[in-house]
């Protein structure tokens, strides 16, 4: 795409420091996305650490759960990507201690984009956040 920068990319270093998922990262989210047919899915219960006011989730913490299931799955689907645009709909607070359940899934796939959706629920079904995003298929680094 024109006007982006060429930045290379190693995907065979893995993302073990990856702040979303990264087992590695001592402050990261460690979520663990499976997935279910063609949606990807994860639980995750925030803590006084992803606050932003008391007792209510850091709004810029539900977006990175929602960039995090859009990434997962076009990775399930075989593909490594970057986040182009991303657009958020928060719905309602989330609370610390309350577990939310993530979910995503690929809405349509062009040669090097690629839509995806994610909403964010508590567990009787409300939905907390709702996304949609486009990602730029990247390639790896030569020899990889």
């Amino acid at each position: 795409m024109a006007g982006w920068p060429q930045i290379p990319i190693d995907i065979g270093k893995g993302y073990s420091h990856c702040f979303g998922c990264g087992k590695d990262n001592p402050i990261g989210l460690k979520l663990d996305f499976r997935q279910d047919g063609k949606i990807v899915r994860a639980e995750f219960t925030p803590t006084q650490f992803h606050q932003g006011w008391s007792g209510i989730v850091h709004g810029g913490i539900i977006v990175c759960l929602l960039d995090e299931a859009m990434g997962y799955a076009t990775r399930f689907a075989g593909m490594n990507c970057v986040t182009a645009g991303i657009q958020v709909r928060l719905r309602r607070t989330a609370l610390i201690g309350e577990p939310l359940i993530i979910t995503s899934s690929i809405t349509e796939n062009k040669r090097r984009l690629v839509k995806t959706e994610a909403s964010i629920s508590l567990k009787d079904g409300t939905i907390v956040a709702e996304a949609t995003a486009t990602q730029f298929v990247i390639k790896s680094k030569p020899g990889r």
